[in-house]
Order: structure tokens, then C-alpha cells, then sequence
């Protein structure tokens, strides 16, 4: 598998944002009522996350490390107006349905922990690729939900009805209980069929950032797993002299044993 068919198949599976990462849950959460939002929403993020990943690989020797945030920021945000303009004069039925959530794609954790993670310090194609790789994982992981949501709680997909007319929608489906239950059972299929594939002895894809250790994950911070470590690290090298805080050694238990007896 090349580079770019990698990042590709990263952004998807191993690490979807929505379904493994669980990144920029505000938008997942709020715009899924129906599918069209969904994949509205997933599209732009999509063109964004490209777009800055493309710019920011291409100044990633030019931008001083000192203010390499805001630069990030003011790309995004250059990038996000285009969209909001794009998708105002020419679907305006979507942006009015995704509202303000097409300006909070500056702050979307996805496209910036990619623009700090990835882009900033990778070549401009594999970057590209990252991008469509992650926000092609945020479109399927946004359209997926609102399939679910819709279906439920209007008895259509797409706006096309496919329900038969006796069926009495779960209107719950579509406010915002319905997501969190839509999206914690999609999950949970998720983490089933990774275990039934770990029993039949088949390889399960897992995070590419975790299984090599949290200083190369990309959801370090978030998922709290780098905590995990450390807290693990220290309890295996208990058996050794560790500094402390102050930068004095101190002593095992074990040795503190060996010198009394």
C-alpha cells in the first residue's frame, strides 16, 4: 500500500474522526438530522481540511514555530469563508439548514490537530491525501448517522420516503437525544465486528498513533491514553532510582528493603 492509498484508508478506518477519534462531535451531533446535512457538512469540512493541509504543507518551512497556531488558524479561516460564500450563493438551502456551523469549521479539532499532526511536518501530496482521508472518515461517519436519524425519525432517506405510510416516525430521532443514542450504537457496531474479526485470528485495524505510543498519536490530549502510559511507565520502573520533581534521586522500595535488611 503507497503513502497516499494509506492515508487514505487511515482517514476511513483506522482513524476515522468520528467513529475511533471522536473529533469535532459539536457538528456530528447538531447537523445530522438528515443525511443531506450530513453529507453537506462532511463535503465542506472535506474541501477545508484539503485545502489548508495543501497551504500549510507547502509553508511548513516558511511559518516561524512561534506563531505556527495562528498561521494555522488564518489559513482555516481563509479557507472556510470560500466555502461559506460557495455554499450561500449556490445551495442555500444547505446553508441555511447548517447555519452556523459552516463558520465553526475554523475551530473544528479535526482540521487543526491534522494542520499541527500531519501537514506541518509532511510532504504537500501525502498531506493532500490526509486530507481527503480524514475528510472522507468525517463524511461517512456525519452521512451515516443521519441516514440512521432520518429514517427513524421521518421515515425517509434523502428526503425520499421509504417508509410505508402507516409507520409512526420517532420523532425523538431527530432532536438531540436521538444523536447521541444513533451515534453510541454506531460505535458500538464498530467495536463488535473489530471483536468478532479478533476472535476469527483476522487482523483488526487499529490506530496507527496508538500502536506506536502516544508521542505519534494523533488524538494525544484528547483520548487520554497518553495518561495511561505514563501512569504505566512509572509503575514498571519502580524498581529504579527516578528523579523527582525537585530533580533529586530517590530510591525503590526494593532497595530501601536490600539496604535495612
Amino acid at each position: 500500500m503507497n503513502r497516499c492509498t494509506e492515508r487514505i484508508f487511515n482517514g476511513l478506518v483506522k482513524e476515522n474522526p468520528t467513529f475511533v477519534l471522536m473529533l469535532g462531535m459539536c457538528p456530528t451531533l447538531a447537523v445530522t438530522t438528515s443525511a443531506i446535512n450530513g453529507i453537506g457538512m462532511g463535503l465542506s469540512t472535506t474541501a477545508v481540511l484539503i485545502m489548508s493541509n495543501m497551504l500549510i504543507s507547502m509553508l511548513r518551512k516558511i511559518i516561524p514555530d512561534s506563531v505556527r497556531m495562528p498561521a494555522f488558524i488564518v489559513v482555516v479561516a481563509s479557507f472556510v469563508t470560500i466555502v461559506d460564500f460557495l455554499l450561500e450563493g449556490f445551495v442555500p438551502s444547505l446553508y441555511d439548514s447548517l447555519g452556523l456551523y459552516i463558520p465553526l469549521i475554523v475551530v473544528n479539532c479535526i482540521i487543526l490537530g491534522r494542520a499541527e499532526s500531519y501537514a506541518s511536518k509532511n510532504p504537500v501530496l501525502p498531506s493532500i491525501f490526509d486530507g481527503v482521508g480524514m475528510g472522507l472518515g468525517f463524511t461517512v461517519g456525519l452521512t451515516s448517522i443521519g441516514i440512521v436519524r432520518e429514517l427513524i425519525g421521518s421515515g425517509s432517506v434523502f428526503g425520499f420516503q421509504v417508509m410505508p405510510d402507516s409507520y409512526e416516525p420517532f420523532t425523538i430521532f431527530v432532536l438531540a437525544p436521538g444523536a447521541f443514542f444513533v451515534l453510541s450504537c454506531l460505535v458500538a457496531l464498530q467495536n463488535k465486528v473489530k471483536k468478532n474479526l479478533a476472535k476469527k485470528g483476522k487482523e483488526v485495524p487499529k490506530s496507527a498513533g496508538c500502536g506506536d505510543g502516544c508521542a505519534s498519536c494523533a488524538s494525544k490530549g484528547i483520548c487520554g491514553g497518553h495518561l495511561i502510559q505514563t501512569e504505566t511507565v512509572s509503575v514498571k520502573g519502580s524498581t529504579k532510582d527516578e528523579p523527582d520533581a525537585a530533580g533529586n534521586g530517590k530510591k525503590s522500595e526494593n532497595k530501601k528493603e536490600q539496604e535495612g535488611a
